[in-house]
């Protein structure tokens, strides 16, 4: 069976797809996402894919026979600016302060590319976030406490940033942890790397 590699140092993305039960191992892209900034108020789901596309193409000449999962996630508002991961805890709280009482969105991009040929298919995941009007205190505290630094947004729902929000309107939860299993499982069974039609 050839390898399937993911594109991908996240522990979160690793952990989601050990979910599905098909062998797999990790490999650290070698693509700079940052120098795509300047594309970034391209349309949101064009751009998700781009970046996973990038990811997974980083690593096709040494997993020449292997099939390659990549996806990255961007956060969309309120407006249209995108979130990066915020890196330090006053970019952290800035973000959690400008989302405070607002809707966004979180749109996932997810390739499965076949090293080989060079065929790839994808799919998009978004989920639609409300948080509650939270204050900067709250904000803070929570940021210290559980330093969300790598996530865009400045939050996990695997931890007490659950308490943040007052709605989220989803079709695949893990979506938000950052690699939508539903979609993933789908493009893996097409690939025949998951039983099933």
């Amino acid at each position: 069976m050839r390898n399937l590699v993911l594109a991908s140092t996240s522990r979160y993305r690793r952990e989601l797809l050990q979910r599905l039960d098909v062998p797999f191992f990790t490999a650290a892209p070698a693509y700079d996402e940052r120098a795509e900034d300047a594309l970034r108020r391209a349309r949101r789901p064009e751009f998700a894919l781009r970046l996973a596309l990038g990811k997974a193409e980083s690593l096709r000449s040494a997993n020449s026979d292997a099939w390659i999962l990549g996806a990255d996630q961007v956060a969309v508002g309120p407006g249209p600016e995108l979130l990066h991961k915020p890196g330090t805890e006053d970019q952290a709280i800035a973000q959690l302060m400008r989302l405070s009482g607002a809707t966004f969105q979180l749109v996932t991009g997810v390739v499965l590319l076949d090293a080989a040929s060079g065929a790839s298919d994808t799919a998009v995941d978004v989920q639609t976030l409300t948080m509650r009007a939270y204050g900067e205190d709250e904000a803070a505290a929570y940021v210290r406490r559980y330093q969300p630094l790598d996530c865009a947004g400045s939050f996990r729902i695997e931890d007490a940033g659950i308490k943040l929000f007052a709605r989220i309107d989803s079709g695949d939860f893990t979506g938000i942890i950052g690699l939508p299993l539903i979609a993933v499982a789908r493009l893996l069974r097409t690939a025949g790397l998951l039983p099933g039609p």
